[in-house]
């Protein structure tokens, strides 16, 4: 398709950039229009005063053109705030000139604009259908009144339906506009909501997550301090047993150091049982970390998936560490699961370096396409997202060139090995 030349991308630009302009200032577009009426009506009784045969009442029917030339005028200035009673004004004022003259006048191009006005910006149904009754009517009353030879039943006709298609065809592309308009509404209404409800679970998610982390940091502090409390009870029933100098001071210490880690140990409890929910009754047990990440391979591969690992990590990581390393790779095996498909292949990727630990996860998607992992990944993403950030660490996630999903994550690790 070759590109269109310079001219007519000049002119789309312009109607575009002039349609946009009558589209932010709509007050001042009816405004010049109404004045626009005005100057109609000036050249028509220009017209008419250089129309000998007139002359003698020029100035009787100039009263009686400027007051249909004001109801129309008026009409055109307030459709869009007030459609229905602009509507009644035209048609005041095509009534007048039913009564009061038997001619054409250039201002009844009112009729159409009304017509589309209130079906374009009226709210009720009722004065919409009402509307059409005087719509339909103005093209046989004009040829009547215009001077049609009612005898020629076939001019009779042509004429009203060419005069009625005018303002019909106006109130019919008024109302698909309305409805254009109203679906356009909906539609970024249940744009605005999905995007609340997107963003209100996106937080929920996350204080899940975050929850789940503070419950999980207890069971790496309060099983630190566990041991704590053991060894120095043990410590100072040893100080306070055995036969050594300044026992008592020892003993003393220990029996300090057991109380502080005990009290720690409550506090901790206590902190991280705020988070839990109500009903959440799950033991305080150790979380899963680096060392259960042999049993979960072994249970993807079980539910069918082919998995390439390579885990084994030279020297530990920090407690914290471990535990977001474990639930990254845990949540994205489970999406490769429930996305990529029975068949697919799946590379899971350990390295520690000084700095960090790299997580590395890919599957070749062979199951299933992009778009619904884009569609179903909430949470989990949203999780994986939380546990790195709770280390510091950082995460990328989305699809492979050539087909599949990735997702790699640099946890940090202090220079602690020395």
């Amino acid at each position: 398709m070759s590109p269109l030349p310079a001219r007519d991308r000049h002119l789309r630009a312009v109607a575009a950039t002039a349609a946009g302009w009558v589209r932010a200032h709509p007050r001042l577009v009816d405004a010049v229009l109404a004045t626009g009426y005005f100057a109609l009506f000036g050249l028509y009784q220009v017209i008419g005063v250089l129309d000998p045969p007139r002359v003698p009442d020029w100035r009787a029917r100039g009263s009686v053109v400027l007051a249909i030339t004001v109801a129309h005028a008026t009409g055109v200035l307030w459709r869009r705030h007030q459609p229905v009673l602009a509507f009644w004004i035209v048609v005041a004022g095509c009534l007048l000139q039913l009564a009061t003259t038997d001619e054409m006048i250039p201002t009844d191009l009112a009729v159409p604009v009304a017509a589309y006005g209130l079906a374009r910006w009226s709210r009720s149904e009722l004065s919409r259908r009402i509307g059409l009754i005087p719509i339909a009517l103005a093209g046989p009353l004009a040829a009547l009144d215009w001077g049609v030879n009612p005898k020629t039943v076939f001019s009779l006709v042509a004429s009203s339906v060419f005069l009625s298609a005018f303002p019909v065809l106006s109130w019919v592309w008024g109302d698909l506009n309305r409805k254009r308009a109203d679906l356009l509404d909906r539609l970024s209404a249940q744009n605005a909501a999905l995007l609340r409800d997107h963003a209100q679970r996106e937080q929920l998610a996350a204080a899940g997550e975050r929850a789940r982390i503070a419950r999980e940091m207890h069971d790496v502090v309060a099983h630190s301090l566990s041991v704590i409390v053991v060894q120095a009870d043990g410590a100072a029933y040893a100080a306070e047993h055995a036969p050594a100098w300044n026992r008592s001071q020892a003993a003393d210490t220990l029996g300090t150091v057991a109380r502080t880690a005990r009290q720690a140990l409550a506090e901790t409890r206590h902190l991280v049982g705020v988070l839990r929910q109500a009903g959440d009754d799950a033991e305080y047990v150790p979380a899963q970390g680096l060392s259960e990440i042999d049993a979960l391979l072994e249970s993807v591969r079980a539910a069918g998936l082919d998995v390439d690992a390579q885990t084994d990590i030279a020297k530990p990581v920090p407690r914290e560490v471990d535990l977001a390393a474990y639930r990254i790779a845990q949540e994205a095996l489970t999406n490769a699961l429930r996305h990529a498909g029975s068949d697919a292949r799946v590379r899971v990727r350990l390295d520690r370096t000084p700095e960090a630990l790299v997580i590395d996860i890919q599957d070749d998607g062979r199951g299933a396409p992009i778009i619904g992992r884009l569609e179903g990944s909430g949470s989990g993403l949203i999780g994986m997202r939380e546990r790195a950030s709770a280390v510091g660490g950082t995460i990328s996630t989305g699809p492979r060139r050539g087909g599949g999903w990735a997702v790699h994550a640099e946890l940090p690790i202090e220079a602690q090995d020395d």
